[in-house]
């Protein structure tokens, strides 16, 4: 889902990663920690920066007041289906995916 970028910025934390849009995605291009919507993109923004590197599980739980059980079914949705998946109104269709797992 998301490459490091090629340059660092400190601690061996790269500066910025791609996102889900392809484009570069930096920790302060991240959803606000303020955000109370959830739209496809923002969840796949959020996972973008966790497996590339901008930030951990625990600081996207906190960050975000989310719980890792929410951010486990978040990843799970991604890895069985895609970004497609983490779509509210489409856990329904994919529910017999994740129950495969």
């Amino acid at each position: 889902m998301a490459t490091l970028a090629s340059k660092p910025l400190h601690d061996g934390f790269p500066d910025s990663v791609i996102g889900p849009l392809g484009t570069p995605l930096t920790l302060a291009q991240l959803p606000p920690p303020d955000t109370r919507r959830w739209v496809v993109r923002r969840k796949a923004e959020v996972l973008a920066g966790i497996r590339g590197g901008l930030l951990t599980r625990s600081e996207a739980c906190s960050r975000y007041r989310i719980s890792e059980e929410e951010l486990q079914l978040w990843e799970r949705a991604h890895d069985c289906a895609g970004v497609p998946s983490l779509r509210v109104t489409r856990v329904q269709v994919y529910r017999p995916v994740f129950e495969r797992k």
